[in-house]
């Protein structure tokens, strides 16, 4: 764990410990851009099995799978159970799901939410429900949970398909509105939604400051911060701090095929359904295809991460699994074409793999990787990274990969029916294997944790860190320590570092000298490359190496026996 992992994790952390629910804190500096949804399911996995890094990742494991159970339960009730096991089965094997969950981020939370919320609002309305009143409470509570989980969005998305699915239908009438049972929706909405919102603006104040403009050195409390600058402002791309960045829109929409490989190879077969809102099949497409569209051209005019358009990966799964379903004449195409696709794949794997055969692999992947730091702000920036003399050190991934890719190429290529999606189905479980492999692999170099349990074998001192909290923070997880961070007041904790009462754990390089030659032993992490500069920061000072690993070094000013 490392980057927004750890970040994630040691705020749940702070507050199971502190019993503070409602103000987010990392090393003691209020952190107020996010829901709390997501930190609370963690530190409830904490509570039950402990402290650790797996429990961190288990709410997350959890909705994952009850995303993909219930959108195989939209489908089959929708469509037919053959629709809903091939709905789960795309959802479950597609590359976006695997892919965007190996981070510790609200997306599939959020999207299991926003499904839920539909899922309710489509059988609020069917004639033949036997309990709307109660599937209108649920889809109220979904959009509670879901503020909870990622801001207004959560209500944003949901409403929007609605209205341009009742619009489509000319349903936008008070017989309609009546069947949602508007005032206790909002009753329960408002419960769930409301008390953290109220109660995180009473204890961060100024409580109104709604000025539309942003920049260093301001504080405008909690209610300003949480809707202006993380809502307003970022989806116009005027928040500040700039520390993101943005998919740009043609790719944003192209990288859909892959995302949702193999299954995207469906997407042509969808034009073959039935939108017409005729029966209950027709109303659960009509209202996918609004779901798809309102977030997607949402995303068109705001700025985009790669994972931004999770929420509609269930709806493409419920059209795709329908369209499946329809006859094997329509499996027999598609599933040709994503063996050709995977045969393709399989071929430049394995040419990687012989190329790479013999070349070294000393130490770790960290020192034949490249840099690119403009790219970090984008969740796979990472992979720009990757360079031939790295894939050397992924020969086993390489080989699993080549495996799964053949597997889907054959099976797909010469079955027919349901015998090639299970092929394909195959392929992508052998490759998440491989890509598990090869995450290990990156571990020294994406996380810390190395340099973490060396300090936790070290005689105990004091911390600091150079750069900003992100770039060490499974330090921070994994050794429980509280730090002062070196040029450190940028980016996440910058508007939190100007709160009153703010921890004075900011430091910039003038004050490094006396610490380190003050007598108390201090710790320091930086990046291998930093180590020349802190060096000649310290001086006279001496600088012992504890530990050095992926690129990342931690050292003392004390030798480990002293």
């Amino acid at each position: 764990m490392d980057d927004v992992d750890s970040v994630q994790a040691e705020i749940a952390r702070n507050m199971l410990r502190s019993g503070d629910w409602v103000t987010c804190r990392l090393d003691g500096v209020a952190y107020l851009e996010k829901a709390p949804g997501p930190y609370w399911a963690m530190a409830a996995s904490f509570a039950v099995f402990g402290v650790h890094d797996w429990a961190a990742r288990v709410p997350f494991a959890l909705s994952a799978v009850l995303l993909c159970w219930l959108a195989a339960r939209m489908a089959a009730w929708a469509f037919s159970r053959l629709a809903g096991l091939y709905a789960g089965l795309a959802l479950a094997t597609c590359i976006g799901l695997f892919l965007f969950t190996r981070i510790q981020i609200p997306d599939v939370t959020l999207t299991l939410a926003i499904a839920l919320a539909m899922w309710s609002f489509l059988r609020t309305l069917d004639e033949a429900e036997r309990h709307p009143r109660v599937w209108a409470g649920v889809f109220a509570a979904s959009l509670g949970c879901g503020v909870l989980l990622k801001g207004l969005i959560a209500v944003l998305f949901p409403a929007g398909a609605a209205f341009l699915y009742l619009a489509l239908t000319r349903q936008l009438l008070m017989r309609t509105l009546r069947r949602l049972h508007p005032l206790a929706g909002t009753a329960v909405f408002l419960a769930i939604a409301a008390p953290w919102h109220v109660l995180a603006t009473l204890r961060n104040p100024p409580y109104f400051d709604l000025t539309l403009s942003s920049g260093p050195g301001r504080y405008h409390g909690f209610l300003w911060f949480y809707f202006i600058n993380e809502h307003v402002l970022r989806f116009l791309n005027l928040r500040y701090p700039r520390d993101y960045n943005t998919v740009p829109r043609l790719w944003f929409w192209l990288l859909h095929l892959v995302w949702l490989f193999p299954w995207s190879v469906y997407l042509p077969e969808l034009r073959k359904l039935s939108y017409r809102p005729r029966d209950r099949a027709g109303r659960t497409a009509l209202l996918a295809l609004c779901w798809i569209a309102f977030v997607m051209v949402f995303f068109s005019f705001s700025t985009t991460q790669e994972y931004y358009s999770m929420p509609v990966y269930p709806a493409v799964a419920i059209l795709i699994g329908a369209a499946m379903a329809a006859g094997k004449a329509r499996l027999n195409g598609p599933a040709k074409f994503a063996a050709a696709v995977a045969g393709v794949c399989g071929c430049a794997t394995l040419a990687i793999l012989v190329a790479v055969w013999s070349l070294p692999a000393p130490g770790d992947i960290s020192s034949a990787l490249a840099q690119n730091p403009d790219l970090y702000t984008l969740s796979l920036g990472h992979m720009a990274d990757l360079t031939m003399n790295a894939f050397a050190y992924l020969r086993v991934p390489l080989a699993l990969a080549a495996v799964a890719f053949f597997t889907g190429a054959i099976g797909g290529w010469r079955l027919r029916g349901q015998a090639a999606v299970i092929a394909l189905a195959v392929m992508m479980v052998v490759f998440f294997q491989a890509a598990r492999v090869a995450l290990i692999a990156f571990d020294p170099y994406l996380s810390s944790r190395p340099l973490a349990e060396a300090l936790n074998r070290a005689p105990r001192g004091k911390l600091i860190v150079d750069d900003q909290y992100y770039s060490f923070s499974s330090v921070f997880f994994y050794t429980d320590y509280t730090a002062l961070l070196l040029n450190g007041r940028v980016n996440n904790l910058e508007y939190g570092s100007n709160a009153p009462g703010a921890p004075a754990v900011f430091i910039t390089d003038k004050d490094v000298r006396p610490l380190w030659l003050s007598g108390d032993r201090y710790y320091l992490v930086a990046t291998r490359e930093a180590a020349a500069r802190l060096k000649a920061l310290v001086a006279p000072g001496e600088m012992y190496i504890v530990a050095d690993s992926g690129g990342k070094v931690l050292v003392s000013n004390q030798a480990a026996g002293k």
